[in-house]
């Protein structure tokens, strides 16, 4: 890494100013093995090399890594860690959320109670780059000291069920869940009447998660919430003790329709601005009805298929494999960002899900916070993964 990390401060100086790249300087073999990605990254974090700033400095930066490129030894300790997490109690006030028994249950009502507000809305990438980061924090205080995994959807295209992410050992994060048989296909619903349908088809799970590190201690307890109308904003339901299984139903699907290197890597390079990107990269049906999807649905529907609970917007967080999911939609993001700087630290859209109900524009001036783990920020300050307090990560 020492190696790695000299060649691109050598080469920092001349590629910060270079002009990004564009979709025809790649050929497509090239894009659709990954090559393309991989090279974009690495621009992205020889950029990242000439914007270090405050505290964040080149000796105390956090790498963020493919789950692959973690030694197994690493990977077990990494489980540790989460293990840790949930075996922490809840630090909410006694009645508030009577579901939130642990600190992991604690986290994921941190994404729950704000559903409303960060989904569909101006607010979602940079909201669950802090989020990623509160769970991060966690991570570190309980013996994990390097950056947050991220999964690489596109190298298990072939099938999610296949990867060392899923393959139910004890260095995974768990198996599929319980095949269930005679599965019915499920058409995803959407407001906006012109979205065409989404249908999932079945995947190679359906039940619970029996395999792996976490099958006998990963409870989930909140939920499910009311999302029939819209997103709740301050869900009143949900909130109550009602233990059940970790659902997966693992699903290549999503990742060939939405998440494949030919995906992201279009992505990156497709779009100049915020607006371009955010809106296919969520997938938002008011503005690109023809992909409602995105390669953030597409991620989760890798793992949720059909009624896992990493498809379930509200409470996704519960499955192990959302961090690393996010993760990956972060880094999407953040190569794009990080390809120039200055000109893709911007935000689109109003402070509510799909506008409902209808909300001002949001600006970098406004603040997210990740209650009671992380404090109110400026979206502004939260562009820069490089930038130091609060952030110090880059993604290799």
């Amino acid at each position: 890494m020492k190696l790695l990390m000299g060649y691109f401060l050598l080469q920092a100086a001349g590629l910060a100013a270079a002009l990004p790249p564009k979709l025809e300087d790649f050929k497509q073999a090239a894009i659709d093995s990954g090559l393309a990605l991989k090279a974009l990254n690495g621009i992205a974090l020889a950029k990242s090399l000439t914007k270090f700033d405050g505290t964040c400095k080149l000796p105390n930066v956090k790498y963020r890594r493919e789950w692959r490129s973690i030694s197994k030894p690493d990977r077990r300790k990494f489980i540790s860690a989460v293990k840790c997490i949930m075996a922490k109690p809840s630090t909410l006030p006694p009645g508030e959320v009577p579901g939130a028994k642990s600190l992991y249950d604690q986290i994921v009502w941190a994404h729950a109670r704000r559903s409303g507000l960060v989904h569909n809305s101006a607010t979602f990438l940079l909201f669950h780059r802090y989020y990623l980061h509160t769970y991060e924090t966690e991570l570190s205080l309980c013996g994990w000291p390097s950056g947050l995994p991220y999964w690489e959807w596109g190298l298990d295209i072939s099938g999610p069920h296949l990867s060392p992410v899923f393959d139910g050992s004890d260095t995974s994060l768990g198996g599929d869940g319980e095949f269930i048989p005679g599965r019915k296909p499920y058409k995803i619903p959407f407001i906006d009447p012109l979205t065409p349908e989404v249908i999932v088809q079945p995947g190679t799970g359906g039940g619970c998660v029996k395999t792996g590190p976490f099958a006998d201690i990963l409870k989930v307890r909140l939920g499910p919430f009311n999302t029939t109308e819209k997103l709740p904003v301050e869900p009143e339901d949900g909130r109550e003790d009602n233990e059940r299984c970790l659902v997966r139903d693992l699903n290549k699907g999503g990742i060939e329709r939405w998440a494949s290197f030919r995906n992201t890597t279009g992505l990156i390079l497709g779009f100049g601005d915020i607006f371009g990107f955010h809106v296919n990269a969520e997938g938002d049906p008011r503005w690109v009805p023809q992909k409602p999807m995105g390669i953030h649905g597409g991620g989760h529907s890798a793992i949720g298929g059909i009624g896992g609970h990493a498809s379930d917007a509200v409470i996704s967080p519960y499955d192990p494999a959302f961090w690393l999911t996010h993760a990956q939609l972060d880094r999407i993001y953040w190569v794009w960002q990080m390809l120039d700087l200055p000109n893709r630290s911007d935000v689109f859209g109003t402070g509510t899900w799909l506008n409902i109900p209808p909300s001002p524009n949001v600006t970098v001036e406004d603040t997210i916070d990740v209650l009671p783990h992380q404090p109110p920020r400026k979206l502004k300050e939260l562009m820069n993964s490089v930038a130091g307090s609060p952030f110090c990560f880059v993604y290799v």
